[in-house]
């Protein structure tokens, strides 16, 4: 994406006549980390892609869509329909499975686990490769199982009321629902008898509930940026061992504070599901590291690229995401419109991204999604020069 073609969307946004602003009620769904590449040269790359692995990667998420506990499920959720809790986009997601509009997290797995296994037909490589494919699914289950809960309403107790029982009953469905992936996740995990492998999916797993608790929050839970702190500049090293995050001079500087939320919002995850794939295989410690990085600046670049086509357009944005970032440390005058609001519904969104744009977030964004899809493609490119690395480093230049 160019500089002319952002210039172009800052100016579009811009001129966008005022909308309504929504209400926003819930924490981050799956689509805030969905994004929008060129349709017709994304559909490509992914049908390749997915002749290279054997089958469609949509077809990972039938195996329990159709299971029978999953169905007993189904049919409670039927009653949310028409409904505007975050659960019944969630399920449509599933359903459809846009590739389009998805970050092929499972299928990057594949291709990756593809990339790295022998090209043998012997009962020990079938078992890895096998092996390898369960990890690209739970990692899949793991993220969507998070990201349900992650769209529980919030209500408090003194406003409930006969008015909001249809959405008290949707937040126990999607516990039941999360709750479902989450534990079948960790059972197909347990059945792959890999204490090494169960520890790198733990500490993701640790990561994912961290960034629970991680910065403010307003009343509704919704996370809030922190307070811009000049002249921090230092990059966030991601490594590769299993310690905690370092939270250490993030919150305020804004490179720091959105690369380690991205990580505990899935980075983590992504990394760690990649590093799996490695050491099924049999790789080196040195080797399982570089596959660990890839994923998490590969998801760093779809986040950055994510957040930048949502500040550029009319969709809703987070006030945790780069552009806001940059903005708020550009111009600190922005915060104190954050910090006196109460709940992110008090802030008029809108006349806020107006304000951004006259910012030089945007290019700060783009430098962001470009170092990252640089450093991704430089970590897989160590994998070799193979038909399955090659569609990878597509997919990056794609999007």
């Amino acid at each position: 994406m160019s500089y002319a073609l952002i210039r172009h969307l800052r100016r579009t946004a811009l001129l966008t006549q005022q909308m309504r602003t929504e209400t926003i009620v819930t924490n981050l769904t799956p689509e805030d980390l969905v994004f929008k590449p060129p349709l017709t040269q994304w559909s490509k790359v992914i049908r390749e892609a997915e002749k290279i692995v054997g089958y469609p990667t949509s077809f990972m998420n039938l195996r329990w869509l159709l299971s029978d506990e999953f169905a007993n499920l189904a049919m409670h959720l039927r009653k949310m329909v028409g409904s505007n809790h975050p659960i019944v986009k969630t399920a449509k997601m599933l359903l459809y499975n846009e590739h389009n509009n998805l970050q092929p997290w499972g299928l990057i797995i594949l291709l990756l686990s593809k990339a790295v296994s022998p090209p043998t037909t012997s009962l020990l490589s079938t078992e890895v490769t096998q092996n390898q494919r369960i990890v690209a699914e739970l990692t899949e289950m793991i993220r969507t199982g998070h990201y349900v809960h992650r769209g529980l309403l919030n209500i408090p107790p003194h406003d409930r009321s006969s008015g909001t029982e249809s959405a008290m009953f949707a937040n126990k469905i999607a516990i039941l629902i999360g709750d479902y992936l989450l534990v079948t996740a960790n059972g197909m995990l347990a059945r792959l008898k890999n204490q090494d492998l169960s520890y790198l999916i733990s500490t993701a797993l640790r990561d994912l509930s961290e960034g629970e608790f991680f910065g403010r929050r307003d009343e509704q839970n919704m996370p809030l940026p922190g307070k811009p702190v000049q002249n921090n500049t230092e990059k966030f090293q991601i490594q590769s061992n299993t310690l905690p995050l370092s939270v250490k001079d993030t919150l305020g500087s804004p490179i720091r504070e959105w690369t380690l939320r991205t990580m505990y919002n899935g980075g983590s995850l992504f990394g760690r599901g990649c590093q799996g794939a490695l050491l099924l295989a049999g790789h080196s410690a040195e080797k399982q590291e570089i596959a660990y990085k890839f994923g998490c600046y590969l998801c760093l670049a779809w986040q950055a690229l994510a957040e930048l086509q949502k500040i550029t357009s009319k969709d809703t944005y987070s006030l945790v995401s780069a552009p806001v970032l940059f903005a708020i440390n550009s111009n600190p005058e922005l915060y104190n419109v954050i910090e006196k609001a109460k709940n992110i519904t008090d802030i008029h969104l809108d006349k806020f991204r107006e304000e951004i744009l006259k910012t030089d977030a945007v290019e700060q964004t783009q430098l962001l999604y470009a170092e990252n899809a640089n450093k991704a493609k430089s970590y897989v490119q160590t994998f070799g020069n193979n038909t399955s690395i090659d569609t990878i480093i597509r997919m990056i230049k794609t999007l």
